[in-house]
């Protein structure tokens, strides 16, 4: 297949649009011309699928939620019939114009999981938030297409129900692997995917086909054991979901095998051989900020609101909200260095927090790190006041030696 980039996009734009500015330009010539113009701007993968999806897609989608593997996410269940067929979601649409901006990493993302006093905070997550940057460029192609050729089009990124990583594969831009996200011969598995339905009907390109192999490299790099076979995942079990997605608690089970994952997971994807073949992207917007690089976890459980919201603004981190977002600092304090005194006094610190959810993790964390006679103080005095069920769970759950009471 041969790549979807060039030398020099801006040159080939600017003598595309010349050849297809009439109305008279053919679906091949229209086609070409948008290419052009989206590497122009800067995407790096662009390829066209018809607006349709195979029924395997959407049978691999209804056996997905009949398992609950979807867990609280309950919108993908909701507009199931709008994700699985384009044409439920908007009925004019006869192609599709798949986009991809490589988000590659400077450097091993496995390499912030191996300092406990520091939290990971997952590639994608480490700069601009995507919808931002991957938003503007798509409406600026739209414009430019509907500027060439009067048509309706609509924009979709990641927020819509759309098939995503099915339409990609349609379009050639790389397959879904094993551990059911996006592959690229070209980019690893580091693309954002944007989508431009259009009105016009252009030719397809030829789908990706399967290049996984025998190789279970992601499948045996899940801290949880999520994939309960190749190219399914249990989001229930998932690292990614249960910092990101998963509203209340997290299940003791997941826990310890959270690490110091802060928010979101990037094993399976760092892991994956075809990344040796991806150079780092060069897009300003996706480029780390030093602050979430390896930040200390106990700074991060000081956090206010007003802090939270200072230091994530931009980001997608800042739509998990600070509770949500300290719980995960919490865990990942719990997961660090037994009786250490800085861990043990910002796991304390947190018992007292306002958040029913950041105070049920500081119980955890504490009862992991501290010595028992710290444990049981702690208990005692709070067991008295404590009205939240979760958090008196947490309280009643503390493991103390059998020579200390209670």
């Amino acid at each position: 297949m041969p790549s979807n980039n060039s030398r020099h996009p801006e040159e080939r734009a600017q003598r595309a649009s010349r050849r297809t500015r009439s109305a008279d330009a053919s679906p091949s010539e229209i086609r070409d011309a948008i290419r052009a113009e989206a590497l122009a701007l800067g995407f790096d993968a662009v390829g066209f699928a018809a607006a349709t999806l195979a029924e395997e897609a959407r049978s691999n989608l209804a056996e997905y939620l009949r398992r609950g593997y979807h867990g609280d996410m309950g919108w993908l269940a909701g507009k199931a019939d709008r994700r699985g067929d384009p044409r439920v979601l908007w009925p004019e649409a006869k192609t599709i114009v798949v986009l991809g901006l490589a988000y590659t990493p400077q450097d091993d993302p496995m390499e912030a999981v191996a300092n406990p006093a520091r939290g990971a905070v997952s590639v994608y997550a480490q700069g601009r938030d995507y919808h931002d940057t991957v938003k503007k460029r798509l409406k600026a192609l739209g414009r430019w297409i509907a500027s060439r050729w009067p048509s309706e089009l609509k924009v979709f990124v990641d927020t819509a129900p759309v098939m995503e990583k099915p339409l990609a594969q349609q379009a050639g831009l790389g397959w879904q692997g094993k551990h059911t996200n996006l592959v690229s011969r070209e980019f690893g598995s580091w693309l954002f995917l944007g989508e431009l339905y259009l009105s016009l009907e252009l030719e397809p390109d030829a789908p990706e086909k399967d290049h996984c192999g025998s190789c279970r490299r992601c499948l045996d790099a899940c801290p949880t054991d999520a994939f309960p076979a190749p190219y399914r995942l249990d989001a229930r079990r998932c690292i990614s979901y249960l910092t990101i997605e998963h509203q209340g608690p997290i299940p003791h089970e997941f826990r310890a095998a959270i690490g110091n994952r802060i928010y979101g997971c990037d094993d399976c994807l760092a892991v994956c051989p075809w990344n040796k073949f991806a150079a780092a992207a060069k897009e300003p917007d996706f480029l780390p900020r030093a602050a979430l690089t390896a930040p200390r976890l106990v700074e991060l459980a000081r956090l206010d609101d007003g802090g939270f919201r200072a230091i994530f603004a931009g980001t997608a981190i800042k739509r998990l909200g600070r509770d949500r977002f300290l719980r995960n600092v919490l865990i990942a304090i719990g997961n660090g260095a037994p009786r250490d005194p800085e861990l043990i006094a910002a796991a304390e610190a947190c018992l007292d927090d306002a958040s029913p959810l950041v105070r049920g993790a500081g119980v955890w964390a504490l009862g992991r790190l501290a010595e028992p006679a710290r444990i049981v103080a702690a208990m005692r005095r709070r067991l008295a006041t404590e009205h939240d069920p979760n958090v008196r769970e947490e309280l009643q759950r503390l493991e103390l030696p059998e020579h200390v009471e209670a």
